[in-house]
């Protein structure tokens, strides 16, 4: 996390720490795009987390009340089905959990791997993301709209392991307010520390709720104008191309290739 320290000169340049390095400089917004304790990563991740607004529009407005990003929502829905509150399917919320659970864990093998090599981790992950967001397309393509509840709850589930595994990887990747699927934190932290007028912190958390929102606008246009396959090729689109430039900007040696997750 970006946090000024104090400068013993009277005059002259903000100090910023960000990933246990210090940099000196003007306030710069684009240094968190650009800094070498993180590299491409959060540029990268700010598109991934545009991808997530797309897919989540998608099972909003397409799959019925289920999250396939958002597990916190997908367990408030599981509460409202086990009330009998109508609209909420009770199938689909648990698939997609159990489905974001198993993408989630079989992201670990390739944590464990590639811990070391930042870059290639997240190229890994967003070429296995990036198939099973194209097989969702598939079954998408293939079925009539609006979906039976076998297409819903395929669309669902594989999609939910596609953001189980991003979200497991974004969380190993630890670069600050770039978790690509929840915003409650970035928001609060957002608020919370107007008061402090850090504004590279400022910036850099309104990118991540920008690059959210212009996900969901985006998706929601073509779910609501086109149909859903157009989204989820939008979707498959942004993670094929973080997968193209994860694995050039992987093979090249940094500081931002190292662990930033503190164990």
């Amino acid at each position: 996390m970006i946090s000024s320290i104090a400068d013993p000169r009277p005059v002259g340049p903000a100090v910023e720490q960000l990933g246990g390095q210090v940099m000196t400089g003007p306030h710069r917004p684009h240094q968190w795009l650009n800094h070498p304790r993180h590299g491409p990563l959060p540029a990268l991740l700010l598109s991934l987390t545009v991808a997530t607004g797309v897919v989540d529009a998608v099972s909003i407005l397409a799959l019925g009340r289920v999250f396939v990003a958002n597990m916190t929502g997908n367990i408030v829905f599981i509460g409202f089905a086990l009330a009998g509150a109508p609209g909420f399917s009770l199938v689909a919320a648990v698939l997609a959990l159990a489905g974001f659970l198993i993408g989630a864990a079989a992201c670990g093998p390739a944590i464990s791997r590639w811990r070391q090599a930042r870059g290639r981790l997240l190229a890994v992950v967003t070429t296995v993301e990036s198939l099973l967001l194209a097989g969702a397309l598939t079954v998408a393509a293939g079925s009539a709209e609006p979906f039976g509840d076998t297409a819903r709850n395929l669309i669902a589930v594989v999609s939910a392991i596609a953001l189980g595994m991003q979200n497991a990887a974004a969380r190993e990747l630890a670069v600050p307010d770039a978790t690509t699927t929840v915003l409650t934190m970035t928001l609060t932290g957002f608020a919370a520390d107007l008061r402090e007028r850090n504004v590279p912190v400022l910036i850099r958390r309104l990118l991540a709720i920008v690059a959210m929102l212009v996900g969901a606008l985006l998706g929601a246009i073509l779910v609501l104008r086109r149909d859903t396959t157009w989204a989820l090729a939008l979707a498959v689109a942004l993670v094929t191309m973080v997968c193209a430039a994860a694995w050039v900007f992987g093979r090249r040696p940094g500081p931002w290739q190292t662990p930033a997750r503190t164990r």
